[in-house]
Formats: C-alpha cells, structure tokens, sequence
C-alpha cells in the first residue's frame, strides 16, 4: 500500500485555517523561528523492523492483523510512515530476523518509499535454528571459545549485510550476564566480552562505527556484563575512535539521570545516539515521551546545548531510532506518536535561551535558571513541529490521516488476518 499524494493535500486543505491560527499565534513570540523549523525537516528518526508487528511479554504475544510478513512488507511499513509525517526517512534492519535476499533489489525498494538504512543490529540474545551452540550461558562472554567464535562470525556476517544495503554502524545489544552469583567470573566475562568485540572491530569499514549498547538487568537478574554506560563507555574507549555508546531510554534503573550521561558522554565525543522508548518502572518500551515527557526534554536540552558545544550537526551527527514494543496499540500508530513526541522534545530544546541559561548558571540563580529551562518546555510547539511537516509534504495530523484512510484494515486487506511480523 502507498498513500496517495491527493490524500495528503486533501487531509492539509481541511485543517489548514485551524493550523494557521495555531501557528501565526506562536510564531510572534520565537525569534528563531524559521532556524526551528529548518532544524525539525532535516530530523529523521529511524523505524526499527522489529517494531512493525505486535510485541509481547515473558507471558504472551497477542499478534495483530496485517502485520507485515517480510521484509519487503516491513519497507512498505516504514514508508506509510514516513509519507505521512516525512520524519521516518530510515530503517534499522534486525538480523537475522530481517535478512535481505537480493541487496540490490531491497535497495532499490526503500529508495522507492524514499528510505535509507540505518544501523544494523546483530542478534547473539537468542538461539536461531540450525546453529550448532547455544548462547544460554552467553554469548561474547561465553566461557566457551567456540561459542564466542560462532557469535564474532554472526555479527561479522550482519556488518556485510550492512554494507551491501548502505548502512555505516553495527549496533551490538548483548544479553550476556548472570542469574546468580558464583555464576561467572565477572572480570574473565568482560575480558572475553572485550576481546570478541576487538575482533568484530577489527572488520568494521573505515567509514563505519560500533555502537555498543548497555542494559542494567533482563533477561539476567544478578549481573549483565554490559551493564551501564560506564562499562559501555570502558569497552568504547578499548576498542578504538569508531566506538561509541548508544543510549536505550529504557535500559537504566530506576531515577537515573539519563541527561547527565547524554551530557559526559557527549563531552566524551562517545555518544553514538540513542533507542528512543517510555518507561514507568524499567525496560517497559513504551511510546516515546508518553510517561516521562519532561524527562525527554530535559535529555534533549543537553543533547541541544552539546551538540552545539562541538559543532555536531543535529540531524546526522548521532544515530536516532525508536525501540520499542507494541502491545496495545497498532504499531504504526504508536511509530507515528513516538516521533512527534521526540520532534516536540526536540523543538522545545531549541527555544530554550542558551545565553540567559548560561548567566544564570553563573551567578547560581537557581530560580531564573528553572524558569528558563520550563518556560520553554511549557510552550506548546505542536504548530510548529505540524508546519516542518506540511513544508516537507507530510500530513498535519499523521495519526488522524492513518484512521482516515482505513490504513490497518486495508493492510489486512492485502496482507490477511493472520499475517505475523518476522523475528517475534
């Protein structure tokens, strides 16, 4: 399915007078404001393929309809996405669950949909069928030196998958830890950890990077061997410049102060982005900005006021994706909700007044300071984030438009009620 270009103009020219308004009474108070707007069309968030079929829980899975069923229907996915809200503009494939047959031909597939490839991410968390040794007791960091073989080949194989489709970053998520103690040694984990990374380094292009992504717990409760950004940031640091640490909003205890991290590690010049999700309690994978939205600003405020401090463009100096699982909601709408909460985020992070901010660190004006930071977070900047979008040609109301077009249920249509997404 493509949504037609008639569909979109006829969606605008409905609500367009209810947007002017919205957006000539916003516009006279920002100063920068065409500066805003050129920032939020460049933003692109990329789409997971893992993230375009029902989720589940340890306990179940209850599948939807029209889910897509290959990888082909996933790239027509990322496309309905990104031709309503032309903020979608990437997808992050998932191997092996989303392994391309003819390079040239996927290629030219998200090209048509006007979609690119993000990073790659390499699966050791799981036993895939026909492998010869399992990653129960770890992967990487397995005591094991055949088991680390086979996981070092794996994520050499997913770098050449990447490369065929244009991608420039391997992401590696490991869910090697423990579940009790005595279990492992922790040092020898991380130094054979260390030691297999060095050697998926090692055939990484030129161009490339290595994003190593951390987790506190799950699916071990005692120890994970990449546990924090801190342990992420140590491997980072071993293996070399094209080493970063990639940020899971939902991969932190409790309270963390996830925009300090953001903050160091920018400093660091060792961030590589982020996975962008929700939590309440932990890994809960939520819809971006749907619990925690000040949380969100805040952690854009820094990366806003860093990225400016070593001259990163916004759009492409990081990697931006969404992780998440959907459990309740139709996947693309949640998709579509996610990347206006993180270009909101985004769009208030701009207006915050950096010289009056930086005056009243240093004079210690606790008050001024908090007023700044919250004025503008409290200022409503939907029209403005709605006008990049109409400028781009996308939908003023992307999620309005998906119900308006029967979307799901023309996916159902095409694809039938028991259509199950790849890889979950």
């Amino acid at each position: 399915m493509r949504i037609d270009r008639k569909d979109i103009e006829e969606h605008n020219e409905g609500l367009r007078a209810k947007h002017e308004r919205a957006f000539n009474f916003i516009a006279e108070d920002i100063a920068n404001l065409e500066d805003v707007i050129a920032k939020l069309e460049k933003f692109q968030i990329a789409i997971p393929s893992w993230a375009l079929g029902t989720g589940g829980t340890r306990f179940g899975r209850f599948s939807g309809k029209g889910e897509p069923g290959n990888l082909e229907q996933k790239i027509e996915d990322v496309g309905l996405l990104h031709a309503l809200n032309q903020s979608s503009g990437a997808i992050s494939l998932h191997i092996p669950w989303d392994i391309p047959q003819d390079a040239e031909k996927i290629k030219e597939l998200a090209a048509s949909y006007g979609l690119a490839f993000d990073a790659v991410n390499s699966n050791t968390f799981q036993d895939q069928p026909g492998q010869e040794h399992s990653y129960k007791f770890g992967s990487l960091q397995h005591v094991d030196p055949k088991v680390r073989r086979q996981a070092i080949q794996h994520n050499i194989e997913v770098i050449k998958h990447g490369i065929a489709l244009g991608s420039k970053a391997l992401t590696v998520w490991l869910a090697d830890g423990s579940s009790f103690p005595g279990q492992l040694n922790f040092r020898e984990a991380f130094q054979n950890t260390l030691e297999s990374l060095k050697e998926i380094y090692a055939h990484l292009p030129e161009d490339w990077k290595l994003f190593v992504e951390y987790k506190a717990f799950e699916p071990n409760f005692y120890s994970t061997t990449i546990a924090d950004w801190g342990q992420s940031l140590l491997l980072a640091n071993k293996l070399g410049d094209k080493a970063y640490t990639l940020v899971d909003l939902g991969h932190h205890l409790p309270n963390a102060n996830i925009e300090q991290i953001v903050s160091l590690l920018l400093m660091e010049g060792k961030l590589a982005g982020f996975h962008f999700n929700d939590s309440k309690y932990a890994d809960d994978d939520l819809t971006a900005g749907s619990v925690k939205p000040y949380q969100l600003f805040l952690i854009f405020n820094e990366l806003v006021d860093g990225m400016d401090a070593r001259g990163i463009d916004h759009a492409t100096g990081l990697g931006w994706m969404i992780d998440a699982s959907h459990n309740l909601k139709d996947p693309l709408v949640d998709l579509l909700q996610s990347v206006d909460a993180i270009k909101i985020a985004y769009a208030q992070a701009l207006l915050v007044d950096r010289t009056a901010l930086k005056e009243a660190q240093q004079r210690n004006d606790v008050v001024a300071a908090q007023e700044i930071l919250q004025h503008a977070y409290r200022t409503d900047v939907r029209a403005i984030v709605a006008e990049a979008r109409l400028r781009r040609g996308a939908a003023l109301n992307p999620v309005a438009l998906f119900n308006e077009l029967d979307v799901r249920n023309k996916l159902v249509e095409e694809r039938g009620a028991q259509s199950v997404a790849t890889g979950l």
